[in-house]
């Protein structure tokens, strides 16, 4: 499958869940003096987030490009140390603006993987913040993750934040497992981080 067929399954499956699709915002900020690029899918949403503008619409779903080139969370020391991080690259995301929260992203994005690319749920890990109850509640008791997939992971892997302030919080993460005859790559550096003793291949 080419990576323009994924794009567009993804933003058909949020916008059958009543999101709008909302263009890419360019890559150089037109009002924000805090960036020198767009780094990030939620950029174009920041003031949405910190209550300072107001959207027609309540979801929204996007293909930003984006490009990360240093600086502060930019991930910028990954960038060929791993197969997932690049300078330039489009950024796949869904937004609720005080509609849905935890529950919903977590069901989207389980159902887009499982159902829309028919990714074997087998194959997939999945990763919160060691704090969060709530989302480790979600993952193992209604979407049906298998414990022996599910990590906890107590580091800032597992926050996401782009600055010192503003927008942030714990995440999830979802990994793929190509099988033990792949060793290393993100999910055994994040293993080795992990609370628990799990050790794994992948």
């Amino acid at each position: 499958m080419k990576s323009s067929e994924i794009r567009q399954q993804f933003l058909d499956f949020f916008e059958s869940q009543g999101h709008t699709i909302v263009a890419s915002s360019p890559l150089v900020p037109g009002n924000d003096p805090t960036l020198l690029f767009t780094n990030a899918g939620m950029v174009q949403f920041k003031d949405v987030f910190l209550g300072q503008d107001k959207r027609p619409y309540v979801r929204a779903a996007t293909s930003q490009r984006c490009v990360r080139a240093g600086g502060k969370h930019n991930d910028l020391e990954n960038v060929g140390y791993t197969a997932r991080h690049h300078t330039f690259f489009e950024m796949l995301g869904n937004f609720s603006f005080g509609d849905y929260f935890k529950r919903n992203a977590i069901q989207y994005a389980w159902e887009f993987l499982t159902r829309v690319l028919s990714i074997p749920p087998q194959k997939l890990w999945v990763t919160v913040y060691a704090e969060d109850d709530e989302a480790a509640d979600i993952w193992l008791n209604e979407i049906g993750v298998d414990p022996k997939q599910f990590v906890r992971i107590a580091t800032s892997d597992n926050f996401w934040q782009m600055g010192d302030t503003g927008p942030c919080g714990p995440c999830s993460e979802i990994f793929y497992d190509h099988g033990p005859e792949v060793a290393g790559g993100p999910l055994d550096q994040l293993l080795q981080t992990a609370t628990g003793t799990l050790k794994s291949g992948t």
